[in-house]
């Protein structure tokens, strides 16, 4: 099996892509999926206002990233043929860990032609884990800031490459038990000097920061949570910068040293954090949402607003 990169038209035209031209990690710079700019196409198929194609082998749900005139993606190849997903719901996705050899790759992309410029095996072997038949074990969107690109494979660990391909550093740890073995799927996010990275699964939940440019652990501190597929956020509001991090059990904020700040109870598994206006908004699966406006830094503060329909 093999994955297919479509890049429309827009992306040849990178300056309305955004102000900088740039799309550095999961849901866009400011991570809220969404984009300004004028002319961009409302439409397209396999062929209308299609730039390119990219035949990528393997399988893999993360998105591509965009920096200049590179775009890199992760993708895991294996023996043999992958089982086809099945249309419906995610119910009876529950699979044993294979017994296949699989390889974990990265590639670098030119921007305006779809060539691969570098492809790197970062890690190859036989899954210690299983993933549900609609995950892969590429699903963790890379991180880039221009000079470095941070890929994360939520069961292997995390790589720091530069613009060539030269691996600079790595930091790797066990996969862990998830949630009806459904795999992993949140990724990195980039801020500043550091990389955060959140592992919530079965065994031993926590939240990471990295030093980006030497790939040392400057902090960790453990999670009282099961599995989750939330990317954290980084909110900046008129107090403070928060690191939001959704769970099933608790929305929590961090400050950047790891301190917890506030809490709310009551998501689901798969919650998905943004920001409007003044508050930072957090909503799931099942409908329901939550919300929050800056306040002081107290477990469960009362500046805090929850909300469900």
């Amino acid at each position: 099996m093999r994955r297919v990169l479509v890049v429309v038209a827009m992306f040849l035209l990178p300056a309305v892509l955004l102000a900088d031209g740039n799309w550095p990690q999961f849901r866009g710079g400011p991570a809220i999926g969404v984009a300004a700019g004028k002319g961009l196409p409302d439409s397209w198929s396999t062929t209308k206002n299609v730039a390119w194609k990219a035949d990528i082998p393997g399988r893999g749900w993360s998105s591509p990233v965009v920096w200049g005139d590179r775009v890199y993606l992760t993708s895991v190849l294996k023996d043999g043929d992958f089982e086809k997903p099945n249309k419906g719901l995610y119910l009876g996705g529950e699979r044993k860990a294979p017994t296949e050899t699989h390889r974990w790759m990265v590639y670098a992309l030119d921007a305006r032609t779809g060539k691969v410029i570098w492809e790197k095996l970062v890690h190859q072997g036989k899954p210690e884990t299983s993933v549900h038949v609609k995950n892969t074990y590429a699903s963790e969107t890379p991180a880039t800031d221009g000079e470095h690109l941070y890929v994360y494979f939520g069961g292997v660990g995390v790589f720091c490459f530069d613009r060539v391909g030269k691996e600079v550093w790595s930091q790797k740890w066990p996969s862990y038990k998830t949630r009806f073995g459904w795999g992993t799927g949140a990724s990195p996010v980039l801020y500043k000097d550091r990389l955060y990275i959140v592992n919530d699964n079965e065994e031993k939940s926590f939240l990471v920061a990295f030093d980006k440019k030497t790939g040392k652990e400057i902090w960790r501190v453990d999670r009282d949570e099961k599995t989750n597929w939330a990317t954290p956020y980084i909110w900046e509001n008129e107090q403070r910068t928060e690191i939001i991090t959704p769970g099933s059990g608790k929305v929590r904020s961090y400050d950047l040293d790891g301190k917890p700040l506030w809490e709310l109870r009551g998501m689901s598994m798969i919650a998905i954090p943004t920001r409007h206006r003044r508050t930072a908004c957090c909503s799931s699966v099942p409908a329901m949402s939550r919300s929050a406006a800056p306040g002081p830094s107290t477990p469960s503060s009362p500046a805090r607003r929850e909300t469900s329909p």
